[in-house]
């Protein structure tokens, strides 16, 4: 009796998830609603000057509340968007990493929305010019929050690189790689511009939707 050999499965024929959609706005929306919830509140604001003041810093005074609402909202929805990126690449290169890092990342903005940053550089208004010499307890673990939240964010653009490089799309797996540069070159910049801070920050914010954008919709499938 002869004897049919099937054809080993590979990964790129396994049956794909579909992410549920909500989940997948949640994930898209995130950079977006944190930078122009900034960028409004930075233009309004008394005393706030971009080239100075991080955003972290919209979180005080007596408007606070705002930035500390877009830190908790964006902190869940990029946990949402993990949760979309995990369904849809389940049992995929960077299926396990990729979302528990992103995890992290959203965890770390409600961190930094519960420990506010410190004031300086003339922000709030009435705050001496001078940056901050010295962090309080909860302005030192707000920047914790950011800095190992931004870490876990770069680590999961280079497994998601891995993901893009198993199915031949190199120009995404090079993207992927790229994006986490960006990031720290902002990031060991801001010593001398807090502008470049945000520019790596932001960077972070939207590669994430667009990479978040790629994997969960529907034209992806």
């Amino acid at each position: 009796m002869s004897k049919t050999l099937e054809p080993p499965v590979t990964l790129d024929v396994l049956p794909v998830r579909p992410a549920p959609r909500l989940l997948s706005a949640a994930g898209i929306a995130a950079g977006p609603l944190f930078l122009v919830a900034g960028l409004a509140q930075g233009l309004t604001r008394d005393g706030f000057d971009f080239a100075r003041n991080a955003l972290s810093q919209l979180s005080l005074g007596t408007s606070g509340w705002i930035q500390v609402t877009v830190f908790l909202l964006t902190g869940l929805l990029v946990i949402g968007g993990a949760i979309a990126i995990r369904q849809q690449l389940r049992d995929r290169p960077g299926g396990t990493w990729a979302p528990r890092l992103l995890g992290v990342f959203g965890a770390s903005f409600l961190l930094a929305g519960a420990f506010r940053a410190d004031p300086g550089a003339g922000f709030p208004a009435g705050t001496p010019e001078d940056r901050v010499a010295s962090l309080s307890a909860h302005g030192t673990v707000h920047m914790l929050a950011g800095m190992v939240g931004y870490l876990a964010l770069c680590a999961a653009f280079l497994v998601l690189a891995r993901h893009f490089g198993a199915r031949q799309q190199r120009g995404w797996a090079l993207a992927a790689r790229l994006l986490p540069v960006g990031v720290v070159a902002g990031f060991a910049a801001s010593a001398t511009s807090v502008a470049a801070f945000t520019a790596g920050a932001g960077l972070g914010l939207l590669g994430l939707s667009v990479v978040t954008a790629r994997l969960t919709l529907p034209a992806y499938r």
